[in-house]
């Protein structure tokens, strides 16, 4: 059971650091086909060792060229998305990510009919089955699983809650519970939000010592 203590920090830490890496990057997060393949494009940036920032500068640019649907990025060309991923400073793996990028879109379309419920229909209410669809997905791995899971439980409230092993990783710094239902009870019904909250403070010093 949570105490008022950890309330206390739950709360501070959302209001330090609670900001989704989808909110972050553009996107209005529904339980709608463009926005759920936006959020599989920027799961994909942010799998690669490259930091969290620039991944999501490149989701802005890859979006803001137009590059926000399955359809439109599979049609793009391969020199047009190394170029929007230059300009996101998305350099280390612009070439090998822009193929991916296409190959995403594409598998969408053949796979899922476009449209990445049909992957959460194929999941059938498993979190697990839903995170093994995902890494068929070339360049998404288990951390790419993840960050879909966490941030897409805001509107499949099937996966919640869903804190995976970077989110719990600092739970024992901030004086937090490691159990997700526990965690759950401090989300204030916002579990994607305190999960990204702690994501962010595993990966800031800075957070960490706010709410110290």
């Amino acid at each position: 059971m949570a105490t008022e203590k950890q309330q206390q920090i739950a709360s501070a830490l959302v209001e330090r650091a609670g900001r989704t890496y989808a909110d972050e990057a553009g996107i209005t997060l529904k339980d709608t086909p463009a926005p759920l393949f936006q959020l599989l494009v920027l799961s994909l940036l942010l799998s690669t060792r490259i930091s969290a920032d620039i991944a999501v500068a490149a989701a802005r640019e890859l979006f803001s060229a137009g590059y926000r649907t399955p359809e439109k990025m599979a049609t793009a060309e391969w020199q047009s998305l190394v170029d929007a991923l230059g300009r996101g400073h998305y350099v280390r793996y612009d070439e090998s990510t822009a193929t991916r990028l296409g190959e995403a879109g594409r598998k969408v379309l053949d796979d899922h009919h476009g449209d990445l419920r049909a992957l959460a229909d194929t999941a059938d209410g498993d979190v697990g089955r839903a995170a093994a669809l995902l890494q068929e997905f070339t360049g998404i791995g288990p951390v790419g699983a993840d960050v879909f899971l966490r941030e897409v439980q805001s509107v499949w409230e099937w996966v919640a809650p869903y804190f995976d092993k970077r989110a719990l990783a600092v739970t024992a710094d901030l004086g937090l519970p490691d159990d997700s239902a526990d965690l759950a009870r401090l989300a204030d019904g916002r579990p994607a939000v305190l999960a990204a909250a702690l994501v962010r403070a595993s990966l800031d010093d800075d957070v960490r010592r706010d709410l110290g």
